[in-house]
């Protein structure tokens, strides 16, 4: 295609981001160019953004970042079948190798030779981007651009939440970022008898209730531990969903959970968390799941479809519209927890 393009570059290793014209990406003959309609701001970013421990030892600036997005086929490479042109994407945003033994055995969302687009390839917070055809979700053509942006963050909620049983349960969902509020809506549509928000932000507990939550709990105000006991009858929650990454809110998360119960952990510490593994894992008989990504594509159907049955409804915790150029304003929000979700517009 040729040409330049307005991009969000992460464009040296410190604080910040720029938006700049850079080159249109050429593509690869297995590869597709799209043009971005919607792109929306994660926590990755935000970490990226921020210029934190983890981004410091993980990416290499300068490049374009952002990997949440929902865009149309403008080009397609001479090897690509499944796809034409006028096509309504977004994408799975793990790109795997296809022949490492967890591939081989169909765990492509553990490939352990993983690279994240965006983070260690070029991304999406641009006018376009190029992605391998194996890597898209064509979209439903009446799903508005900005829920269609958010399906890859919701695959990650979909999984914490639903890999494993919670019909009938009492979930927790400790921290109420974007991801949290979606768990909040996912765990509500799989039959969960209480759902328990907790977090320290007022604005995001109140999304939390938009999202479904039976009850909310401000963490810095009440004992989470004794709240969820006083709610399940003294016994504990059934299912923990770790979406906070503190580790005072992982550790309440282990106490607070009942013997037989499920923790799935999403979030990403980043420093060490202790644990009493005897008594709140080993004594209780517990489960604990690691969560990364999304199943490969069993989780992308199980989105696309809460989506299109409307049994998930994201308006809610979509809470902002900004330009692309006004890129700083949408991450100051979500520094300061100010929003759900902030999705950008090319």
């Amino acid at each position: 295609m040729g040409g330049t393009m307005k991009a969000i570059v992460k464009h040296h290793r410190g604080v910040g981001a720029e938006l700049q014209e850079v080159e249109i990406p050429a593509i690869k003959e297995n590869e597709v160019l799209i043009k971005v309609k919607a792109t929306s701001i994660c926590g990755t970013d935000v970490h990226i953004y921020n210029w934190d421990e983890w981004s410091a030892s993980r990416v290499n600036p300068p490049y374009v970042f952002g990997h949440e997005f929902a865009g149309e086929i403008v080009e397609v490479g001479s090897k690509v079948t499944t796809f034409q042109e006028g096509d309504y994407v977004s994408a799975e945003t793990h790109l795997v190798c296809g022949h490492c033994p967890q591939c081989l055995t169909g765990k492509y969302h553990i490939c352990e030779n993983t690279q994240i687009i965006g983070v260690d390839t070029q991304g999406c917070f641009a006018e376009y981007v190029a992605l391998p055809a194996d890597n898209l979700w064509k979209n439903p053509a009446d799903m508005p651009t900005d829920i269609a942006s958010v399906q890859e963050p919701m695959g990650n909620a979909v999984h914490t939440v639903l890999n494993g049983d919670v019909a009938g349960k009492s979930v927790a969902i400790i921290g109420c970022g974007p991801i949290g509020l979606m768990a909040v809506g996912v765990a509500k549509a799989a039959g969960a008898s209480q759902v328990l928000a907790f977090d320290l932000n007022e604005y995001r507990l109140g999304l939390a209730a938009q999202m479904g939550a039976t009850t909310l709990i401000n963490s810095a105000e009440e004992d989470p531990v004794e709240k969820a006991k006083a709610l399940t009858g003294g016994h504990g929650v059934d299912v923990v969903c770790e979406m906070s990454g503190h580790p005072v809110a992982m550790d309440q998360g282990f106490k607070m959970i009942t013997n037989g119960g499920r923790m799935s952990i999403l979030s990403l510490p980043t420093k060490p968390v202790t644990i009493d593994v005897t008594n709140d894992i080993v004594f209780k008989g517990i489960e604990v799941q690691g969560i990364t990504g999304r199943k490969m594509y069993e989780t992308w159907q199980q989105v696309s479809r809460l989506l299109h049955s409307k049994q998930v409804d994201l308006t809610p915790m979509i809470t902002h519209h900004l330009p692309l150029e006004d890129f700083e304003e949408g991450f100051r929000l979500m520094n300061e927890g100010k929003c759900g979700k902030v999705v950008l517009h090319p």
